[in-house]
């Protein structure tokens, strides 16, 4: 039995770590469709959660119309997923990049992992154990390496930024704790379905302040495409299966690697050079993760129950 629940725990880490490396191709895509078109970080937000939306709908109608269904004790969980994990968390991380910067922007985000831990410790009792710390410590001095000193080092810091950024990164934290109260219920399908239905309710009125045209309908599909195929429908689904075998916060500090997967996408495919420090940074978010994984008392697993349809 043992034996069996470590498996599920080593298959929730692997799960994670597959999520994030797609998760950091985001950057990308959304470089790749902005430079093709004249689109607003809020529209393109839009259109990115509701085509999400549309495409999950369509395909879960078709293939599976049973997973539309959800318990109505569950909505409250599957609207505070989508408006807030998602819908809240994009428009606050496009203005947090607009006010901060991309450095700087990056950096506040990785207090997620901190805000998560406190609220599963809460809400949760999940335990804050020392290994937890020691990760969520290393894996941010980590990310503050990867975002560059010198860039660091020349940025405006103001309250409001300060605020905006904090924003982002709790409500980014949040979705490791609302999905893990449905995660072993339903199926990822029905999960994110539901989340990227009720985020594309939050952002749909914000689009009269900054119209943009669907992407679909310009030189970037393409690119749009993948942005809505890799990164998001396969990252969010694998993330949410490997949510049913971690504590909500040891997955959250496990996502932390994707600022690794990040930096090195740049590197490789925009020609962006990473220096010494960022290489450091890099191998301290990467070691984070390691200990952590090392030290079984953090994973608290929570295996599916029957009622999952994966």
């Amino acid at each position: 039995m043992q034996e069996g629940e470590n498996r599920k725990v080593s298959l929730g880490y692997l799960l994670v770590v597959l999520a994030t490396a797609g998760w950091g191709t985001s950057g990308l895509f959304i470089t790749f469709v902005r430079q093709r078109t004249e689109i607003s970080p809020l529209a393109l937000a839009f259109w990115r959660d509701l085509s999400t939306f549309l495409c999950l709908f369509v395909a879960v109608a078709v293939i599976k119309p049973a997973l539309l269904r959800v318990r109505r004790r569950d909505l409250p969980w599957l609207v505070a997923l989508g408006a807030f994990s998602i819908g809240a968390f994009h428009v606050l991380w496009n203005y947090t990049v607009q006010i901060n910067g991309v450095a700087i922007a990056t950096v506040v985000q990785e207090a997620a992992p901190a805000f998560v831990a406190i609220v599963a410790w809460l809400a949760l009792r999940e335990p804050l154990t020392r290994i937890k710390v020691f990760a969520i410590l290393v894996a941010f001095a980590g990310c503050v390496l990867v975002a560059r000193l010198d860039l660091l080092a020349q940025a405006k810091i103001t309250p409001l930024g300060i605020a905006v950024g904090l924003g982002s990164a709790f409500f980014y934290g949040m979705f490791s704790i609302f999905g893990k109260q449905v995660t072993s219920r339903y199926s990822q399908w029905t999960v994110l379905l539901y989340a990227f239905g009720f985020a594309t309710l939050v952002l749909f009125p914000l689009q009269f302040l900054s119209p943009g045209t669907w992407p679909l309908l310009t030189p970037a599909r393409g690119w749009f495409i993948g942005l809505i195929l890799l990164p998001t429908i396969i990252s969010f689904a694998i993330y949410t299966v490997g949510l049913r075998w971690l504590s909500a916060s040891v997955a959250a500090i496990v996502a932390t690697s994707e600022v690794v997967f990040a930096s090195i996408y740049a590197y490789l495919l925009l020609g962006e050079r990473l220096d010494i420090l960022q290489w450091v940074g890099a191998i301290l978010v990467i070691g984070g993760v390691v200990a952590l994984s090392l030290s079984r008392s953090t994973e608290a697993a929570t295996p599916a129950t029957a009622e999952a349809n994966a």
